[in-house]
């Protein structure tokens, strides 16, 4: 045995595709959501973009349930472009007004999957923050300002811990049968010095813990863990030596499907995947007599899937549509 594989105990949620989930935080809240996505789960991702502490993190889920809080009083611009500290820098806007709209928009769409959605994931990336030397205001998302703006701090875990509690009352509140599940970014912060990454990682792990103990319906997944002691070896990590690689992406959203997912889902995905492939596939000579047969025949699955999983395939049917020939 050369390698120390990290278990993962089957929870008893067993979601299907029909179950609505919601996604939020650091970048790897993306994967396992864009991963949700093209497997046909409806699943809203990221829906303020991609935010690294947990009490940003907070704040956003918060404003989004009704609490009250002012964006307007929270924004800077650079450059001739709008930025909203809360927010990341992908959802920026010449406009000031258009942000704010923007942001109203992304708030009524996140508060409508709470309400329906079974099972909410939040990936924790950092517990390093950064306030605004003037007024103090824990920041999301520095947008590239002047370093001298800001003062670096590292989140104690007694201040997260408060920020969970408060959101995790209002999302009962909402939604009384959402289950929250936390994981800690396996992505390493070199920028914050090895050291504190480890410090930071550690506090967000304690803070993973005490949550899951204080709350039956709070879970945790190890996706950090099956990083640091599962896939140790570089092949497993990109060039830049820190994110995951799509190998090991894949081995990480497998683990997490076999945990949380029902049985027919995980043979949706197989036949799912057979699809994606066709629908991929790019022949030399598309109009001969074997690869039209090829495109109908995919269409037939599709359309069999479709009845039997009551998905909706209309972008793959257009794409194999356009293959055939009159």
């Amino acid at each position: 045995m050369f390698r120390t594989e990290v278990q993962v105990s089957p929870a008893d949620l067993n979601l299907t595709l029909k179950q609505q989930v919601l996604t939020m935080g650091s970048c790897f809240a993306e994967v396992i959501g864009s991963k949700l996505h093209q497997n046909k789960v409806d699943v809203l991702v990221n829906p303020f973009g991609t935010i690294f502490n947990p009490v940003s993190v907070c704040l956003l889920l918060q404003s989004a349930l009704g609490k009250p809080y002012s964006f307007k009083d929270n924004l800077v611009a650079q450059n001739g472009v709008w930025y909203a500290y809360d927010l990341h820098s992908s959802l920026s806007s010449q406009s000031k007004e258009a942000l704010l709209q923007t942001v109203q928009e992304r708030q009524a769409q996140c508060r409508s999957y709470l309400r329906q959605a079974s099972l909410l994931i939040i990936t924790l990336g950092t517990a390093v923050s950064y306030r605004l030397k003037q007024s103090g205001k824990l920041v999301a998302n520095c947008h590239k300002l002047p370093a001298a703006n800001f003062v670096r701090e590292l989140l104690p875990l007694e201040e997260m811990q408060a920020a969970f509690e408060e959101t995790y009352q209002l999302l009962k509140a909402e939604n009384p049968t959402l289950k929250v599940l936390l994981t800690v970014s396996p992505v390493r912060h070199t920028k914050e010095t090895i050291p504190v990454n480890s410090v930071s990682k550690s506090l967000l792990r304690v803070l993973s813990h005490q949550l899951q103990e204080a709350h039956e319906d709070v879970l945790y997944f190890p996706a950090y863990e099956m990083m640091m002691d599962d896939l140790r070896d570089y092949r497993f990590y990109k060039e830049d030596m820190l994110h995951p690689t799509p190998l090991a992406e894949d081995y990480i959203w497998q683990k997490f499907v076999d945990a949380f997912y029902a049985p027919e889902f995980r043979q949706f995905m197989g036949r799912w995947a057979k699809v994606q492939r066709a629908v991929a596939h790019r022949p030399f000579h598309p109009y001969t007599a074997a690869h039209q047969s090829f495109v109908r025949n995919t269409l037939e699955q599709i359309q069999t899937l479709e009845r039997t999983y009551g998905i909706s395939a209309s972008a793959e049917t257009k794409a194999l549509q356009q293959q055939l020939t009159p």
